[in-house]
C-alpha cells in the first residue's frame, strides 16, 4: 500500500477538519449567489477551489465556511447576513452532502452519516459593527468563530497588516473576548497583530484557535505565527490550523506577492480580487514575473516546526481554498489533503497523530469552547458595554 493510499484510509475514518474556505465570498463575487450558475454538486474547474466532488475527494468531513465580507465596505453587516444566507441556501440546496453543524456533537452525528459537516466562521471583527449585541446575534445565526481583524485595524484590536493601532487589544476588545467565550463562539487569531495574539491569550478563557495560518519562524510573514504564541497553545488548549497560501508558507513568494498585488492595484483591482478579469491581471504578470511556487512539502515543513513547538494536540488545516489567487502544487483544491497526510506519513507522522490534526483536535476544541460557555452563562449575564464605555 503506498503512503497515498494510506492517506485516504485514514480519511474516511478521520477526513478533515478544514478551517477556513472563502467559497461563499467567491460565490458572491462571481455570480452574485446565483447557485446554478455555479453548481457546485459538479466539477466547478477553474471557476473554483471548491465543489462537492472534489470535497469528497479530498476527505473533508467538516468545513467552516467563511462569511467573510471586505473591511472597507460601509456597512459591512449587511453583507455579513447576506453571507450567512449563501451557506444556509448550500446547506438547503445539497442536504445528502452538507450537514448544518453548530456544536461538536453535530460534527460527530455528520461524520457518523457520511455527510460533511458545516459551520461558519465570520472573518473579521468588522463585521460586528463594534456591537456585543450583533456579535451574539451571528452566533445565534450559526457563527462559530470570529477572526478579530482581518488585513485592517478594527478600532479596538490591531491587525497583522495594518499599523499599530491600540497595541494589541483594547478594554473593549478584551470584551468581545469574554462575550465570544460566554457565546461559546472560537476566538479565532488568524490575521491579527502579535501583540493581539498575546493580549488575547490573556484574556480567553476558552481555547482559540488559528483558523488559516502558518509558522513565523519557516516563512517569515506578520499573518503567520510566532513561536512564543505557539508555545502557549498547550496552556490555553487551543490550536493553529496551518494554511496554504504560498505568500504565507513560502520565504521566496513574500516579495513576489507584494510586487504582484501592486500591479493589481496599479490596474484598479482590489489585491484580493478573483474575477476573472482580476485573474487575468495576475496571469499576465506572472508570465512576465514567474511565480515562485510552494508545494507540498513547503506546508509539511511548516507543520513539522509546529508540531516541535506546540505540540501534536495543538494542530489542524486550514486551506483558505478560494480565498487565494494561488495554491501550491500539489495541493490544487480542496481535493490535495490526502497528498499532504501522504507527505507527513512519509516523514514518520504516526495514524494517531494524523487522525489529531485532521478530525479530533478540532472537535475537541470546539467541545471545549461550548463547556466554558455553559460555566459563564450559569453566572454571568450578557453584557452590553459599549466602545464608548470602555475605551472612550
Amino acid at each position: 500500500m503506498t503512503a497515498l493510499d494510506e492517506a485516504r484510509e485514514l480519511l474516511r475514518e478521520f477526513p478533515v477538519v478544514d478551517g477556513h474556505n472563502d467559497l461563499p465570498w467567491a460565490l458572491r463575487e462571481q455570480v452574485r449567489y446565483d447557485l446554478d450558475a455555479r453548481d457546485i454538486a459538479v466539477p466547478q474547474g477553474a471557476h473554483l477551489h471548491t465543489d462537492i466532488p472534489r470535497l469528497r475527494a479530498g476527505g473533508v468531513g467538516a468545513q467552516y465556511w467563511s462569511v467573510y465580507v471586505r473591511s472597507d465596505l460601509p456597512d459591512p453587516v449587511p453583507a455579513t447576513l447576506e453571507q450567512i444566507d449563501c451557506v444556509r441556501q448550500l446547506l438547503a440546496r445539497y442536504p445528502r452532502d452538507l450537514a448544518p453543524a453548530l456544536t461538536a456533537a453535530d460534527m460527530e452525528a455528520a461524520r457518523a452519516e457520511g455527510r460533511i459537516a458545516s459551520l461558519m466562521g465570520a472573518e473579521g471583527g468588522h463585521s460586528i459593527a463594534n456591537s456585543l449585541g450583533v456579535l451574539r446575534q451571528l452566533y445565534a445565526l450559526g457563527v462559530r468563530y470570529l477572526t478579530l481583524t482581518h488585513n485592517d485595524n478594527v478600532a479596538w484590536a490591531d491587525s497583522a497588516t495594518d499599523k499599530p493601532g491600540v497595541g494589541g487589544l483594547s478594554a473593549f476588545g478584551r470584551a468581545v473576548v469574554r462575550e465570544m467565550n460566554r457565546e461559546g463562539m472560537l476566538v479565532d487569531l488568524s490575521h491579527v497583530a502579535a501583540t493581539t495574539m498575546r493580549d488575547a491569550l490573556d484574556a480567553s478563557l476558552a481555547p482559540v484557535i488559528f483558523s488559516h495560518s502558518s509558522s513565523r519562524a519557516v516563512c517569515d510573514h506578520p499573518r503567520n505565527i510566532p513561536d512564543d504564541v505557539l508555545e502557549r497553545l498547550p496552556g490555553n488548549g487551543g490550536m493553529a490550523m496551518v494554511t496554504f497560501v504560498p505568500k504565507f508558507v513560502l520565504q521566496a513568494a513574500v516579495d513576489w506577492t507584494a510586487a504582484a498585488d501592486e500591479n493589481m492595484r496599479a490596474h484598479g483591482f482590489h489585491h484580493l480580487d478573483t474575477t476573472a478579469e482580476a485573474m487575468k491581471v495576475h496571469r499576465d504578470f506572472e508570465e512576465r514575473h514567474p511565480r515562485p511556487v510552494a508545494t507540498v512539502a513547503t506546508v509539511a515543513d511548516h507543520l513539522d516546526h509546529m508540531r516541535e513547538v506546540a505540540g501534536i494536540d495543538h494542530l489542524g488545516i486550514g486551506g483558505d481554498y478560494d480565498g487565494t489567487a494561488f495554491t501550491p502544487d500539489g495541493l490544487n483544491d480542496v481535493s490535495g489533503y490526502p497528498n499532504l497526510i501522504a507527505e507527513l506519513l512519509d516523514r514518520g507522522w504516526s495514524k494517531s497523530d494524523l487522525a489529531k490534526l485532521t478530525w479530533q483536535n478540532a472537535v475537541r476544541v470546539l467541545g471545549a469552547a461550548e463547556d466554558v460557555a455553559r460555566e459563564l452563562k450559569a453566572r454571568r449575564s450578557p453584557s452590553n458595554a459599549t466602545l464608548e464605555d470602555l475605551d472612550g
